[in-house]
This record gives structure tokens, C-alpha cells and sequence, in this order.
């Protein structure tokens, strides 16, 4: 079973996917945001090139775990998604770009670099993060 990660923002979504047995995520490719309708469709050829059973949506709440302004964009643009017949799960992710941009400079990797694969590396960390929970919640106690 394929997952599709997508690590929303307003001016790109990084995405990230699982290797066909659901176990792993591979970063994928950084999409530059258009028009919300032309976004959604571009993630719906993905979903359907990749075979994904569900899309795992980071959802960015606020530090106090609220629902601000710009998670209600990205809740917005989930229900576009599943409007589309795709199966959507949020995850909070309010840390993982600056877990991204942390791993980025550890690795010593250029700014220039590190501004093109930050949001393919947080929908990564992202998807990695929705996963790990999985397995553990179907590990038996």
C-alpha cells in the first residue's frame, strides 16, 4: 500500500511517497503552487501514477495545537483533494520544516541547495513521522 505525503505551503508542496509495501519514504519532487484547482489535479496524476491508497497531509497547527489561518488553507485544500475521491489523513506537522532545515545544515548542505529539497525533506520527515505511528499502533502490547 502507497502513501502520498504532501507538506503544504503557499507557495510550494513538497512530496514525498512510500516505496509499494508502505514500509519507507522517498522524497519526490517540489511542486510550485499555481491555482489551487490546477495544484489538485497535478496531485491527483501523482496519486494516480504512484497508485496511493491514501495522502497523508501535513497539517500546520499553531503552537498551541490550533487550527490557525494557514492550516485552514491547508484544510481547504485537503477537502479539494478528497473531492477528487482521495483518501485524506492530516498529520500534525508543526516542526518538520524546521527539522528539515536543521538536517539540511548539519549535513552542511548550501543555501541554495537547501531551499530546493527543504520541502521534499519535510514531506519525507512528515511521512516518516505518520508511519512510524502506524507500526506502532499495530504492534501488539
Amino acid at each position: 500500500m502507497r502513501i502520498l505525503a504532501l507538506d503544504v505551503g503557499d507557495k510550494t508542496i513538497g512530496v514525498a511517497v512510500t516505496d509499494p509495501c508502505g514500509l519507507t519514504a522517498q522524497g519526490l519532487e517540489v511542486l510550485i503552487r499555481t491555482e489551487e484547482g490546477e495544484d489538485a489535479r497535478r496531485v491527483l496524476e501523482l496519486a494516480r501514477q504512484f497508485q496511493v491508497e491514501e495522502v497523508v497531509v501535513g497539517l500546520p497547527r499553531t503552537l498551541a495545537g490550533e487550527i490557525g489561518p494557514q492550516a485552514q488553507k491547508v484544510l481547504r485544500f485537503g477537502e479539494l483533494l478528497a473531492q477528487q475521491g482521495l483518501k485524506i489523513k492530516y498529520w500534525d506537522e508543526r516542526f518538520t520544516t524546521k527539522e528539515a532545515e536543521k538536517v539540511l545544515l548539519a549535513a552542511d548542505v548550501s543555501r541554495k541547495k537547501r531551499r530546493r529539497v527543504k520541502d521534499i525533506l519535510a514531506a519525507v520527515l512528515l511521512l516518516e513521522a505518520y508511519l512510524e505511528r502506524r507500526r506502532s499502533e499495530a504492534e501488539p502490547i
